[in-house]
């Protein structure tokens, strides 16, 4: 299922003339930091230095755990049916940051452990949750196929609607233990030092949380050179979703903003799994769990936002797009070198 050799790479020509567009702007070379280069990275993935990224959503994949029975979370997998309902209905705190920034909410059920009828939830459910990670593997390897399958078929579907751009969100409970058993094992480092309190653990429940983790690695044995080994015997649902939605927007030339763990474990594995797909991601922000710097550094992207967002959804991705926005009025606003007095600045050695 490796479509490495289906991606075509961003086009370097492309962000080498957004490059030269931004240095002619009338202010510092560079002074708009990483947003310049973001800018120069779409243009390269659309193939046109006039960046578009007017048609935009979140897609918030859903699905449940098994390892919940392990008491690694304050509630149960129950909340998740609740809280996807929610968001397919618009009443979700993701719902309310996407009107904010002009976004649509795509709900996906993957794996909730229970049939939710829900206006707005699109149903493709490949199994009722995952097993029970310290039991065996949480994922066959049909159901982690299906569940990649998932995700690229949404960006296919999105980019047909002339969507632009996509962030990658989830709701699953339960779903930090299975990122940071993913982490773990991707990152090579031990559960203790990648596994944070979620949804808000004590510290009792932080160590429980760590030795669970431990126990799966330990029962299922992945081979971290192999991501879909990791993803089918550690990772969810939608994680292995979300992974594919990565796939997906560098097979449809899109860009795919990570949000925060959940997010970043499931970049992770996509770009272990297919790294072509790497080009094609975007981060959002940093986030507090311990994982996340390393795990974006896996990926190559850098986030821009430094906030101590946590609540996952997409919405910390979301909060990129505006300063995307920002960024594009100056490029193809602001005055140039050329209409002013102002001498251009050159690149000191």
């Amino acid at each position: 299922m490796n479509m490495t050799a289906d991606i075509r790479q961003p086009d370097r020509a492309k962000y080498d003339e957004a490059k030269e567009r931004w240095d002619s702007i009338a202010k510092p070379l560079g002074s708009f930091g990483k947003l310049e280069d973001i800018v120069c990275r779409i243009a390269a993935i659309q193939g046109t230095t006039d960046v578009d990224i007017s048609s935009r959503a979140v897609v918030v994949m859903c699905g449940d755990h098994g390892v919940v029975a392990e008491g690694v979370t304050q509630c149960g997998s129950e909340v998740t049916a609740e809280c996807a309902k929610d968001i397919a209905g618009g009443r979700a705190s993701v719902n309310a940051v996407a009107e904010t920034v002009g976004a649509r909410v795509v709900t996906v059920d993957v794996g909730i452990a229970s049939d939710v009828e829900c206006d707005g939830l699109i149903n493709k459910k490949v199994a009722y949750g995952t097993g029970d990670m310290v039991h065996g593997p949480a994922m066959s390897s049909a159901q982690t196929k299906k569940a990649l399958a998932v995700g690229i078929d949404i960006a296919g579907r999105l980019a047909a609607e002339g969507v632009k751009i996509i962030v990658a969100g989830e709701m699953g409970i339960g779903n930090t233990t299975a990122a940071s058993a993913v982490s773990s094992v991707l990152l090579g480092l031990p559960p203790e030092q990648v596994t944070g309190r979620g949804a808000g653990l004590s510290d009792k429940g932080l160590r429980r949380k760590a030795a669970v983790i431990r126990q799966a690695i330990e029962i299922n044995r992945p081979d971290p050179n192999d991501a879909f080994s990791v993803l089918q015997k550690l990772g969810g649902l939608e994680i292995a979703a979300m992974a594919g939605l990565f796939i997906g927007g560098a097979l449809f030339r899109m860009p795919v903003i990570v949000d925060g763990i959940i997010s970043a474990a499931a970049a992770a594995a996509a770009v272990k799994y297919t790294p072509d797909c790497a080009a094609f991601i975007l981060a959002s922000h940093r986030s507090g769990e311990p994982a996340a710097d390393a795990l974006l550094s896996l990926t190559g992207a850098e986030p821009v936002i430094d906030a101590g967002l946590r609540l996952g959804e997409g919405t910390g991705g979301l909060l990129l797009l505006p300063l995307i926005d920002a960024a594009l009025g100056i490029y193809r606003n602001a005055r140039r070198f050329e209409d002013t007095n102002i001498e251009r600045y050159v690149e000191l050695s």
